[in-house]
């Protein structure tokens, strides 16, 4: 941005910011604060816990300053790319965070680290769109954390291909966690999700009535109709040949949340 002067941005904004780059366990060190503050020659001040830290030290020099350039100054120092050659990931996570707040004010971190111009938003689920954040429409869906455990770093690498296949190994898993079979792919699901003479190992209702067993073989179909569209093929075909956007992307974790979601309830039979 121009080094004009620029009007204070509001409290929750710059206690937002705050926030994505105090957090405790992504955010920069102690240290590394004090020195970005020193750089950027905002005092420092004395407080319980990093965000609270940060927060105050910008707050107390936009009033002195009637100007928001201090917050501006500090984002572009502590987001500058020669600080992440080491963690891509860290920047891109910090990025995509840092986006969700800056679109309240019309702002956004570009990929040089940059803050620069962009839509505004009023609402959480225009934030969420106009971010442009992988991550931050997954959060706005509410995902199921058993999904975003196993993808984060791929999605944090913008690599939707291996994403997904991470992502599906999550019901996999998560079906060997359950029952301890050790079975894999359409035999595992076979063994515990499909119901054969009697229940289901893994049970999403009673499995009694027939629109009750449709039910569970319907789980069970769309599961192994998951692997097979996703697992098998990515384990096997170059990602060059398979290429998954951001919105398929979107749309299998989303159903894989469901998925993760009807096992949270289910019932667990020996």
């Amino acid at each position: 941005m121009a080094r004009s002067r620029h009007a204070p941005w509001p409290v929750q904004v710059v206690t937002a910011v705050a926030g994505v780059l105090g957090d405790t366990a992504q955010g920069l060190t102690g240290r590394e604060i004090g020195q970005l503050l020193a750089l950027v020659r905002v005092p420092d001040v004395e407080a319980g816990n990093k965000r609270d830290r940060l927060a105050e030290a910008l707050l107390e020099q936009q009033a002195r300053q009637q100007a928001s350039n201090c917050v501006i100054a500090f984002i572009t120092e502590a987001m500058a790319p020669v600080r992440y050659a080491q963690q891509p990931q860290t920047f891109s996570r910090r990025q995509d965070d840092l986006n969700e707040v800056l679109v309240h004010v019309g702002l956004r971190v570009n990929n040089a680290g940059m803050l620069a111009r962009g839509p505004a938003a009023a609402t959480l689920s225009e934030a969420a769109q106009h971010a442009g954040s992988l991550r931050s429409e997954l959060r706005r869906r509410s995902t199921h954390p058993e999904v975003l455990r196993y993808c984060t770093l791929e999605i944090l690498a913008k690599n939707p291909f291996h994403a997904s296949l991470e992502a599906v190994k999550s019901v996999a898993d998560r079906l060997r966690q359950l029952t301890g079979e050790g079975l894999d792919g359409a035999r595992l699901v076979d063994a515990v999700l499909m119901p054969g003479q009697g229940t289901a190992r893994v049970a999403i209702n009673a499995n009694t009535t027939g629109p009750e067993l449709d039910e569970q073989k319907g789980l069970a179909n769309l599961v192994k109709g998951l692997f097979s569209m996703y697992r098998n093929p990515a384990a096997h075909e170059p990602r060059l040949h398979r290429a998954v956007t951001d919105e398929e992307l979107l749309e299998l974790l989303t159903t894989l949340s469901m998925v993760h979601r009807r096992l949270d309830s289910a019932h667990i039979n020996p």
